[in-house]
């Protein structure tokens, strides 16, 4: 299980980094569970490419402004480069939604200039 978390994040990352954030319209997704997806988004590994909180590193940024759940969900359950599919066996529907649900609920960075040190 774990094996396939690090490789879900992996190219999950690479895929969905590429395409455009998420519309308040394209965000119709089941009602999750923000603290059970922080939980589950440390537990399955995703943290180890996407880091704690979906900031990126080896793989993309999910978060703030993820993708659409739509095709956040397409592409966990069907992905088209080296990750292996996540499919209902291995993460559940249920699953699915609060791990986007923590992704919605990450705010945005402050900006560099609000930032004394970086300011100047």
């Amino acid at each position: 299980m774990r094996f396939l978390s690090i490789a879900m994040v992996l190219v999950l990352g690479s895929v969905l980094g590429a395409q455009a954030p998420a519309t308040a319209q394209d965000n119709a997704a089941p009602k999750g569970d923000v603290a059970n997806g922080k939980k589950i988004f440390a537990s399955y590994g995703c943290y180890q490419c996407h880091g704690y909180e979906g900031q990126g590193g080896v793989g993309a940024r999910l978060a703030p402004k993820p993708l659409s759940y739509q095709a956040f969900a397409k592409y966990l359950r069907h992905p088209t480069k080296e990750m292996p599919p996540y499919t209902e066996k291995v993460v559940k529907d249920q699953e699915v939604a609060d791990i986007y649900a923590y992704l919605l609920s990450i705010p945005a960075p402050p900006a560099a200039n609000s930032i004394p040190l970086l300011a100047n």
